[in-house]
């Protein structure tokens, strides 16, 4: 009886090594530390771009290392094209991080939840063609939508919510979103606000067991400060400027991740704003008063591209329309022809008034506020008085001006759409074009993808002609981490604050 009381004592012990204990804290504990800007929330549902939404999260469908959508929480789909239905049927055993039954309600509850005008939710336009969802059973749910949309399985990959913890809950508001429950890979385990946010290993995780036992996401917001705590050992992993992450390079202990991105910095003009109204005609004199060369080369190193349009990481690029390439003489002639005369102190003047705009930055990413400075010293340079204002905090609607960023490596219908589509979820500028509408439109509802690359050069034509931003440079994400970390996927290319990396984590190991 004892040796058999040994021997359980010992496969209870292997079984909690091979899978670790969720709950331990000691040092034996496999642990990523992560620099990580600050979060006030966490609510795939009504934003976007976090990566942390990776760990805790997931959707119907998901992507693979290449971008290209595969099953996630559902094992397949069916579409019956006479009726625009998609019916998903979701994987046996799916349980959320408190133990509950994951069901087709909860996805229905969660997109429902984003289609609510009420909820304000940026992520809205990806479903607007949605007119009936149907709950099957358990296990099957179907989507009928008033028009073919052939980026609706990029847009399953939505994170999927608890309805169980958050039916009649204030979408916006729920202390759910302090305290999130999904299904992904990691689950959390404490947030010290402005401090760290923990988690640990999901054992039930449907792709399997994380090798990795607890990812702490450090609050660091300061690019320098990322890099000394890397250098210390604090930081494990982060996301560097281009002149910190040089600095690691040949340093056998860490390795440099120089990752492609689709995202793109740009300016965008706020149409809301009336300064616009009055020389919307100057805009294509600001784009070509940028040399957006200089700028990859002082601000970036050398790392990126210089940018055009929203789909240049994309197969429906149209490498054919104006480029705006760097052309202080046509900047100049734009302006002249547009009534400007030259004034006194060296800017141009329009009906006696200067003219000259404020560029607004958010504070906490270097690269954007020092692209920001580059291209309005530049912009001075044509004869257009520019200056670069760092908000506490944006006002969307009150700003001249701002040095956007936005990019998706997906479907070209992702963040073209909802951000230069009028009146949509992620249209901060108020810009609106009758013919871009229309062309964003017939391109989401084309199978063809002949007739679709046809939509969407029309599409990059017409923002061309009419620009919504002065589009700047594509820029690379530049990780760094320690070399003991496998796993990371480094040819996979990111979307916007380049995130993205944490898509295959559950595989990811750290040698000791």
């Amino acid at each position: 009886m004892k040796m058999g009381r040994i021997f359980i004592v010992l496969m209870m012990a292997f079984l909690l090594t091979a899978c670790g204990d969720p709950g331990d804290s000691s040092g034996d504990a496999v642990t990523l530390v992560y620099g990580s800007g600050d979060y006030t929330r966490i609510n795939p549902a009504m934003d976007e771009h976090c990566e942390i939404n990776l760990l805790l999260f997931n959707g119907l469908t998901a992507h693979d290392g290449s971008n290209q959508i595969v099953p996630g929480l559902a094992e397949r789909w069916e579409y019956d094209e006479a009726s625009c239905t998609y019916t998903f049927y979701i994987r046996d055993g799916i349980k959320w991080h408190d133990g509950e039954a994951f069901t087709a309600e909860d996805v229905k509850f969660t997109i429902e939840a984003i289609m609510d005008p009420d909820n304000g939710s940026e992520n809205a336009p990806n479903y607007e063609d949605v007119e009936e969802i149907r709950v099957i059973d358990e296990k099957t749910i179907a989507f009928r939508l008033s028009e073919p949309n052939v980026a609706f399985l990029e847009y399953m990959t939505m994170a999927v919510l608890p309805r169980h913890l958050l039916e009649g809950q204030d979408m916006q508001e729920s202390d759910f979103f302090r305290n999130p429950v999904g299904t992904g890979p990691y689950r959390m385990e404490s947030w010290d606000a402005g401090q760290s946010i923990v988690m640990v290993k999901n054992q039930d995780y449907y792709l399997g067991c994380p090798k990795i036992d607890r990812i702490i996401f450090k609050i660091t917001e300061d690019d320098n400060t990322q890099a000394i705590q890397l250098e210390s050992g604090e930081l494990d992993l982060a996301l560097l400027d281009p002149r910190n992450a040089q600095n690691f390079a040949g340093k056998e202990e860490f390795v440099c991740y120089d990752m492609t991105t689709a995202d793109y910095r740009g300016i965008l003009f706020n149409f809301w704003n009336e300064y616009w109204t009055e020389n919307r005609d100057i805009i294509p004199a600001v784009c070509y008063a940028i040399d957006r060369q200089a700028i990859i080369d002082s601000v970036l190193l050398g790392q990126g591209m210089a940018a055009y349009g929203p789909l240049q990481r994309n197969i429906y690029n149209n490498e054919n329309v104006e480029h705006y390439d760097y052309n202080p003489e046509k900047a100049g002639e734009i302006l002249e022809n547009a009534g400007c005369t030259m004034g006194a102190e060296g800017y141009y003047e329009r009906d006696g008034k200067e003219i000259g705009f404020v560029i607004s930055v958010m504070a906490g990413e270097q690269d954007r506020i020092d692209i920001a400075q580059a291209a309005a010293q530049q912009i001075r340079e044509a004869g257009i008085r520019c200056t670069v204002d760092i908000p506490a905090q944006m006002d969307w609607g009150g700003q001249m001006a701002c040095l956007i960023g936005w990019g998706s490596p997906f479907d070209a219908d992702d963040h073209t759409y909802k951000v230069f589509g009028t009146d949509k979820g992620a249209n901060y500028s108020g810009y609106s074009n009758e013919k871009v509408d229309e062309y964003l439109t017939l391109a989401r509802q084309s199978e063809d993808p002949v007739e679709r690359k046809e939509y969407y050069n029309k599409f990059q034509e017409e923002l061309a002609k009419d620009p919504a931003y002065a589009f700047i440079c594509y820029i690379d994400a530049n990780y760094v981490a320690k070399a003991s970390i496998q796993g990371i996927a480094a040819d996979t290319v990111m979307g916007h604050h380049g995130v993205g990396i944490f898509w295959n984590v559950h595989e990811w190991t750290i040698s000791q």
